[in-house]
């Protein structure tokens, strides 16, 4: 008899390669209007997003999801991501094949699949928040992310997203802080009428310090915020900030800052979110001998002191979640996978073998949440009780923060 989790993967494998035979390829779309209003990328090239069109009952919804890929925090750091497709539009693939939350198919996203479906493309390196009106002829840089957001939001209200009954604002990583620090602009642009609400998928960064005590993930906001001139982009704290922390940027931190966000949000995360352990808990700064490189690459290769470090962390990230404040409106699915971004991977987001909570898969999960079906707030058991894990495992060496 074939073992239950072998036969849920098997049966996942069949349901990706129907996916792939059946990939909805959509088309870029620059936002030429914007680059008039300053609204460009880190090379002054325009926005762009890829829009896919709804259907039947899903006209008059939109689902607007923001791509993500870390942030910049310096001159060098973003000269670096200039001429690549995190700076450039010039650098982007005309098509993307959309997945997961973006899939076109009722059997991959039986809720969303026939919504009005963008994906923002992000070349700011600041999660959508930085505004400098300078631009150093040298170096041809352009901080200019809250812009782009703007300018974004006001072409697809003009493509239609102006008459919207429902929008969710999604994003992963550094796109799911930003669907956090944009929630309630987002809010802000559609008819009052509309169900709006936002859904955070691996975008819950916390502040704690590395394994040697240094505060890493602090200093390096700091400097993304200070480059980007993001301060006046980034909503208010909430009134439990913590003492002595700078005012800059305390608000990058949605512990900080989660709590004073109005419209609905649901809080998709890993509780030991691969990225944070290898580029907040554990940075290559931290670990000049790489005792944790095999760690870091896969959870199971952790020794025990190890572990009950990340364990540790773990009850960090818990602790910071009651930055949410009242969890009545908020939605929570927080595993205890080894695992960064869950939305827009269809192995993760809706699938045979998909990450289950309370028997319930992440779309369904979500979808009950959004039209408000049933609330969803579940909180895994710790690391390694979840057989319904994909936990990722890297071949390749961990991009620093």
């Amino acid at each position: 008899m074939l073992n239950v989790r072998l036969y849920a993967w098997i049966c996942t494998f069949t349901v990706l390669i129907l996916f792939k035979a059946e990939a909805e390829f959509v088309n870029i779309t620059y936002v030429e209007s914007g680059v008039a209003k300053g609204a460009v990328c880190l090379d002054g090239s325009p926005p762009a997003y890829h829009l896919s069109r709804g259907s039947g009952s899903g006209n008059n919804s939109w689902l607007v999801q923001l791509e993500g890929g870390g942030w910049c925090n310096n001159l060098t750091t973003c000269l670096a991501r200039k001429n690549t497709r995190l700076g450039s539009s010039k650098q982007m693939a005309t098509q993307l094949a959309f997945s997961g939350i973006l899939s076109n198919s009722q059997a991959f996203n039986p809720d969303f699949y026939n919504w009005n479906r963008v994906k923002i493309r992000y070349c700011d390196g600041s999660s959508f928040t930085g505004d400098v009106e300078k631009v150093d002829p040298v170096t041809n840089l352009h901080y200019r992310g809250a812009r782009v957001w703007r300018a974004v939001m006001e072409d697809l209200l003009a493509q239609g997203m102006s008459e919207a009954e429902n929008a969710l604002l999604s994003g992963c990583s550094a796109g799911g802080l930003a669907s956090i620090l944009h929630c309630d602009s987002f809010r802000d642009f559609l008819p009052e009428s509309a169900k709006v609400k936002c859904l955070s998928d691996a975008g819950y960064f916390i502040n704690v310090k590395d394994i040697t005590q240094t505060k890493h993930i602090q200093t390096f906001y700091n400097d993304v915020v200070t480059t980007h001139g993001s301060t006046k982009n980034l909503p208010h704290c909430s009134s439990t900030t913590e003492p002595g922390l700078a005012s800059s940027f305390q608000c990058f931190f949605p512990q900080y800052m989660a709590q004073g966000v109005d419209t609905q949000l649901f809080i998709l995360n890993a509780a030991y979110d691969s990225w944070q352990i290898r580029n907040i808990l554990a940075p290559g700064s931290a670990d000049p001998r790489q005792t944790w490189k095999a760690c870091k690459l896969d959870i199971n290769q952790c020794s025990p002191a190890q572990l009950e470090i990340i364990e540790g962390y773990r009850m960090d990230f818990l602790n910071a979640l009651n930055g949410l404040g009242n969890l009545s409106s908020r939605g929570l699915f927080i595993n205890s996978c080894f695992v960064h971004c869950q939305s827009e991977i269809q192995e993760t987001w809706f699938a045979a073998g998909s990450p289950m909570l309370n028997k319930t898969r992440i779309a369904t999960a979500v979808a009950d949440w959004f039209y408000n079906r049933r609330p969803f707030v579940k909180i895994d058991c710790p690391y390694p009780c979840d057989s319904t894990c994909h936990n990722n495992v890297s071949p390749d060496e961990v991009p620093e923060a």
